[in-house]
């Protein structure tokens, strides 16, 4: 049945509401009340993402998947035989991504992902538990690869303290370890990918890519949500270390 505002009504039997079962979903609201509200909110903004409903789906790791896919539909940044890095790689939905698209499932190429967290295997894709900001992580890598690197990626995002600049300084602080990192791995002409959140801080990054690179894009997919600050910044054509 519908409610007032158009909405399905969770009932006993049948109906799917955006993939998930009524009955599903009626449980999942029912363990929500015992959750605080900030997790309840979470819950609910889950439960009613297309995205999140889309990656289930189609067999991706993430909602953040389509993020990248979008990106790379646009400007068409991987081709066959890529070699590929993936910071911050859990749960792995930019890497099946990569995977996929430079042939690595097929023995073409080559896509790492390294996250501090396990991730579940996926085809193409070797993963390594390692901290990329370890002095031997370029060379680690790159042994991993076979050579250096034609394109990173970096969707990583710090802990957050709940201190609005607090958080913000350690997102930048991450971005900039990674440009850093994708300088030493690259190759002459590769590109490199990275999320920001919206900040005056965010231009330092993007003058010292502006150095590195030839083109500097800041880039806002249809997968990320309307109410968050995130960016990514896209720099292709490396002029080389």
């Amino acid at each position: 049945m519908s409610g007032k505002d158009g909405t399905r009504t969770p009932g006993r039997q049948g109906g799917k509401k955006d993939g998930i079962t009524t009955r599903e979903f009626a449980v999942r609201l029912k363990k929500a009340r015992s959750l605080k509200p900030s997790s309840q909110q979470w819950l609910q903004r889950q439960l009613n993402d297309p995205y999140v409903t889309r990656a289930k789906r189609e067999g991706f790791r993430s909602r953040a998947a389509f993020k990248f896919l979008e990106i790379d539909d646009k400007y068409r940044l991987l081709k066959p035989g890529m070699r590929i890095v993936d910071l911050g790689a859990a749960p792995g939905g930019w890497s099946q991504i990569a995977a996929e698209r430079v042939g690595s499932v097929d023995g073409k190429g080559a896509v790492v992902g390294i996250d501090l967290l396990e991730i579940e295997p996926i085809p193409g894709v070797t993963f390594a538990v390692m901290d990329f900001n370890d002095e031997d992580a370029p060379e680690r890598l790159k042994a991993m690869l076979g050579g250096p690197a034609d394109g990173v990626l970096s969707d990583m995002a710090a802990n957050t303290t709940g201190h609005k600049k607090t958080d913000h300084l350690r997102i930048i602080g991450l971005a900039e370890l990674a440009v850093e990192f994708a300088r030493e791995v690259l190759v002459p002409g590769g590109f490199f990918v990275c999320k920001l959140f919206q900040g005056g801080d965010t231009t330092e990054i993007v003058t010292l890519l502006k150095r590195e690179f030839a083109v500097v894009r800041h880039v806002k997919p249809a997968a990320s949500r309307a109410d968050s600050a995130e960016l990514y910044v896209l720099a292709t054509g490396f002029r080389g270390a």
